[in-house]
């Protein structure tokens, strides 16, 4: 089994992903054969970790804070 990041592009109508050369040729994958793909999208883990943390102050004051902080150096 291999993992293998690829864009997903559009064909025509349709959806669909290149394999890269090397990868294929690795796992002996050739022209006209048929692969299972197991899919699953990439996430931004950081946004979903930060994005769920809550903050006693908003953006905008922690922000203000830390450039009064700057300006004082």
């Amino acid at each position: 089994m291999l993992e293998v990041k690829a864009k997903v592009r559009e064909w025509g109508r349709s959806l669909g992903v290149v394999l890269p050369k090397e990868s294929a040729k690795q796992e002996g994958i050739g022209r006209n054969d048929t692969v299972t793909l197991l899919i699953t999208k990439k996430r931004n883990v950081l946004k979903e970790t930060f994005g769920t943390l809550k903050f006693k102050k908003t953006t905008e004051e922690i922000l203000k804070e830390s450039d009064e902080e700057a300006w004082d150096e």
